[in-house]
């Protein structure tokens, strides 16, 4: 876009869709009824409109409003209206960054609920002074939250949510002193999965690896509490887990030199039960889970049993730490044109694997390689790996040859394309669907923050806090649901024009592959092949519409 002097930007923003009161259109409304009685009805028209749904106040890790700023910095409107002061942000040091930055650009910044207009110096001081205000109530509920994590940390109770691998949820209940009972939560120790658990930290420290104790325990037949194969990820939240720690005087000075919010007494540690921490993690919309550091857990010893000596559990951090400066980094460029298409004769996928190093200017060299063999370390499958430049060109070398084909791959491709737009609007309505449960959720969490916030009851506080746990963790696997949706929403699809190019291209075969880009060879193929098998020694490709045992054999390696 040019640079226009002459347009003004709407923005904004709400952490949850409710589709009533200052709803995303009706902030939007607001301010073109504004713009309409300031500016005319030709701004109100022509605004610019940047909004973020489903997005905290609290940092400015928006995509619209990273969009909005890139396009104030091609100076591409003159100015910013916001319903509310907080639509942009509850954080003064990020709103006072903001200002300042669009004051260089001569951009004015106008709040229509406040009345405030950066285009006067009172208009500048007012808003900076209601910006504290805002930040401050934001600050506040979180350190009552926190307030609360400390008061339920003395109890040393399970707060409910998935138990980990080793435990289970047990509702006990204690008699208090004025003759009233009530009823909370404790982990309880299963003996055969706490015996994974061990496995799993005497293998670690053999090894020191999180991918060779990953491949003994799919060459064991280890399963997860879910009955499926452990991963690297799933390992690696187990060796994180201060639940499993035995709480002994080790474990206190671990805690004390890293500077923990502590709530347990000395002798507390006895060398017999867990370790409980809270607030361990900090979870951003839009972005994956990330551990805090240990300065900022609230400690307290659980009534479970421990399973890991301070020692091993200890060693083990410090292991993991070291690990992280050789952590695998994929290859910049995926140059495979097979990928998800190709399946080892185990059952399993095989996926490409970069052979060495390379210079910038050579092509890649690169092998597939089955899934299971490599997290097994050959354990549970034998297959060898096939050289990828070599299977891409004969697969395309293939295509090219069906000269007679070459209406039909046409068909298949347009009925690919179709079925990639039907896909792409059910996996939308889908997570609106889902953004909606998810903030039904959300907004009842917030409810019973409140209403715990509120209570004196021990029994009330407990339900509310299970009930609490219960609809975080399904907001977790909400958010899972939406992350796997927009995963298959970005797979490569094919506009209009790109269609009618590719198309041309595929009607002149043979050797119409060879005036594609890597990208239009691989939605091509994927559009006219449905799945390839490798055995070891023959490849086998299978075409879209036919059955498994309709294949065309490739021949040997």
């Amino acid at each position: 876009m040019e640079k226009n002097r002459d347009v003004i930007a709407i923005y904004s923003r709400k952490s949850r869709f409710t589709g009533k009161g200052e709803s995303i259109g009706n902030q939007v409304e607001l301010c073109r009824a504004y713009l309409r009685a300031t500016y005319g009805e030709d701004y109100a028209e022509t605004a610019i409109i940047f909004e973020d749904e489903g997005f905290s106040g609290g940092n400015l890790n928006r995509p619209d409003f990273q969009r909005m700023m890139k396009a104030a910095r091609k100076h591409q409107f003159r100015a910013v209206v916001v319903y509310r002061l907080d639509r942009i942000s509850r954080n003064i040091g990020d709103f006072s960054a903001l200002i300042q930055e669009l004051g260089q650009l001569g951009i004015d910044f106008i709040s229509i609920r406040e009345s405030f207009d950066t285009s006067s110096p009172m208009g500048r001081a007012m808003m900076y002074i209601a910006s504290v205000f805002s930040q401050l109530e934001r600050e506040t509920i979180a350190e009552r939250i926190r307030d609360n994590m400390r008061e339920l940390a003395k109890t040393g109770r399970w707060l409910g949510g998935n138990p980990p691998t080793g435990y289970t949820s047990e509702a006990v209940k204690t008699i208090q002193v004025d003759g009233k009972s009530k009823r909370s939560c404790t982990l309880k120790l299963i003996p055969e999965e706490a015996e994974v658990v061990r496995k799993i930290y005497k293998l670690f420290c053999e090894t020191c690896s999180l991918t060779a104790t990953e491949a003994e325990l799919l060459r064991q037949r280890y399963k997860t509490k879910t009955g499926c194969n452990f991963t690297r990820f799933s390992i690696k939240a187990i060796l994180q887990n201060p639940v499993y720690l035995i709480a002994d005087r080790e474990a206190q000075k671990y805690f004390e030199d890293r500077q923990a919010d502590f709530f347990a007494e000395p002798d507390d540690f006895d060398g017999i039960r867990g370790i409980l921490a809270y607030n361990r993690t900090a979870q951003e919309k839009g972005r994956a889970t990330t551990y805090l550091p240990v300065a900022e857990w609230i400690v307290s010893v659980g009534r479970h049993p421990g399973i890991i000596s301070s020692g091993t559990w200890i060693r083990v951090q410090e292991i993991l730490e070291g690990n992280k400066s050789g952590a695998y980094r994929q290859p910049r460029k995926n140059e495979a044109l097979l990928t998800g298409l190709l399946w080892c004769s185990c059952g399993s996928r095989m996926y490409p694997k970069l052979s060495g190093r390379r210079k910038e200017s050579s092509p890649s060299h690169f092998h597939y390689v089955c899934k299971m063999k490599e997290r097994s370390r050959r354990s549970r499958c034998m297959g060898e790996n096939i050289n990828g430049v070599d299977l891409d060109h004969a697969i395309l070398s293939e295509l090219d040859a069906l000269e007679g084909d070459r209406l039909y791959f046409l068909h298949l491709l347009e009925q690919k394309q179709k079925l990639y737009i039907k896909e792409q609007q059910h996996s939308e309505d889908r997570m609106m669907v889902l953004k909606r449960e998810k903030a039904e959720k959300e907004k009842k969490m917030e409810s019973l923050v409140d209403s715990l916030l509120d209570t004196n009851e021990d029994l009330t506080k407990e339900l509310i806090t299970k009930r609490i746990g219960k609809l975080h963790e399904e907001c977790r696997e909400i958010e899972h649901s939406l992350q796997e949706l927009k995963r298959l929403r970005s797979q490569e699809g094919l506009g209009e024009a790109e269609l009618q190019k590719l198309s041309e291209q595929l009607s002149v075969f043979p050797g119409g592959f060879s005036h594609m880009s890597l990208e239009q060879r691989r939605v091509a193929i994927h559009a006219v092949v449905r799945k390839i098998t490798w055995n070891g020694e023959e490849v086998h490709l299978f075409f879209s519409g036919s059955e498994d045992d309709e294949s065309l054999g490739e021949g040997s390696k």
